[in-house]
């Protein structure tokens, strides 16, 4: 056959493919096979081709020549080689690149698929239970109010200057504010000398500076400027995943949120705690259900609060953590391996126990960047749905572990489903700890927001 009819051929084999596969789920699964594919070592590389046995003879692959030694077949290098998708499935046994042809019939090439293999990273696996601390970098408007004076005139002096619900009081007067008491006693000892107040202002990425004359308050006989404030907020979560070998952790798998506000909380200082869990407020569509926790304050367990990022908190732990379900420390599976079908989830619902609980991973969402929804997650566990009607506040960070490894943690609840809600994937959480994927350590819904502290009036 001359090149040109070749090229024919190959063309019509390719549409008649394509057209199959309109309607043949067989050949769908064909064309589904990734372009790329990423594993760690001693994964086995599987291609999931739904054709009959006989079919399947038809096709085989090539591993095209490299010098990495990256997979083997019972023991023998695949490099430059050919085998058959009945020969069973090559592992991947070193760091490094390969990339495999389908070829069918033997010399045509249909497929190329480009694997990188990475070295496997090892994590404790969280599930516990932990009490939140976080203060926030000034102190954040969480509303505002009406200052009527001795002569009953009412003023709202805050709003007046442009300052609205959710921005954050970085300073006043140049001088940096860290809580709720501090900006009331500055305001108070301003407006009793008669004096303005320039405050620096921060509003998303954004900072502004307002002037404000406070006025005296007959209700309180204290000077305001007409807002409510709070500097800190507190909850209680669990722990995601701890690494031995920095001391970093991660938890909760999303952002927290000020409760009134629904803004980020930026953070200035916080911690987290152990804590216990002492009720269960069981969910229902429309109303999520909650954890009440008590903190504990032991030596043995806490830990700095360095990051509050869309995929949860950061920081590093004092001491070391263990895992009473699991002895050894855990691989995590990279995006690409995770999928759908049945999963456990660790969390605690009594005092310090954690248990298991099983759950299915209904869909795995295509992500081209980190997000914290990359999974949806179904509760099939009787006793769990029984219990608290599926995932509830408190819940946000327990580990999900698929086949021995941890895919991610449990972010979100649908708020008409409570069965189900959403997850984020061990590998964006790791990037927010600055862990190298591939070092091993040794030795619908709505955010569940912390519950915040009370707010004053300024």
């Amino acid at each position: 056959m001359s090149y040109q009819g070749y090229r024919k051929a190959l063309g019509l084999l390719i549409a008649a493919l394509i057209v199959a596969a309109t309607f043949n789920p067989h050949a769908k699964s064909f064309f589904s096979l990734p372009t790329q594919q990423r594993v760690t070592v001693g994964d086995h590389i599987r291609f999931n081709l739904e054709f009959p046995q006989n079919l399947l003879k038809q096709f085989s692959l090539y591993v095209e020549p490299n010098k990495q030694n990256v997979l083997l077949l019972n023991g023998t290098d695949l490099s430059g080689k050919v085998f058959s998708f009945i020969d069973g499935w090559p592992v991947a046994t070193s760091p490094g690149k390969a990339i495999i042809q389908i070829r069918l019939f033997g010399i045509v090439p249909v497929k190329n698929v480009k694997v990188e293999v990475v070295p496997q990273t090892k994590l404790v696996p969280g599930g516990h239970s932990v009490g939140v601390l976080l203060h926030s970098e000034g102190v954040i408007v969480v509303g505002q109010s009406i200052v009527e004076d001795k002569k009953g005139t009412k003023f709202n002096p805050a709003r007046e200057a442009g300052i609205e619900v959710g921005d954050v009081i970085i300073s006043i007067n140049g001088q940096k504010v860290t809580s709720d008491e501090q900006v009331a006693k500055i305001i108070d000892t301003a407006g009793k000398s008669d004096n303005r107040l320039e405050l620096l202002v921060k509003r998303g990425d954004k900072k502004f500076s307002a002037n404000i004359k406070p006025v005296r308050c007959r209700e309180t006989d204290r000077f305001r400027i007409g807002l409510y404030i709070r500097d800190s907020a507190a909850g209680v979560g669990t722990l995601s995943f701890y690494d031995p070998g920095t001391g970093k952790y991660g938890a909760l798998g999303h952002v927290i949120t000020d409760a009134d506000t629904n803004q980020p909380i930026d953070v200035s200082d916080g911690r987290i705690v152990k804590a216990t869990i002492q009720g269960i407020q069981a969910g229902k569509s429309g109303i999520p259900g909650e954890k009440i926790g008590m903190f504990i304050n032991e030596k043995d367990f806490s830990g700095t609060i360095e990051k509050n990022t869309k995929y949860g908190i950061y920081g590093t732990l004092n001491g070391k953590l263990k895992n009473p379900l699991y002895s050894k420390m855990l691989p995590i599976a990279l995006a690409d391996q995770v999928k759908t079908g049945p999963a456990e989830m660790l969390t605690v619902l009594d005092g310090e126990k954690i248990e298991r609980f099983k759950v299915e991973i209904k869909r795995v969402l295509p992500q081209n960047v980190p997000d914290s929804k990359g999974l949806i997650v179904e509760v099939t566990d009787q006793r769990l749905l029984k219990r608290t009607g599926g995932i509830i506040q408190g819940m946000s960070g327990s580990p999900l572990i698929q086949e021995g490894k941890i895919i991610g943690a449990v972010t979100h609840v649908f708020i008409n489903d409570p069965a189900r809600g959403y997850g984020c994937l061990i590998e964006w959480m790791l990037k927010e700890t600055g862990t190298k994927i591939g070092r091993q350590s040794e030795s619908g819904g709505t955010k569940n927001p912390l519950i915040s502290s009370i707010s004053l009036t300024i």
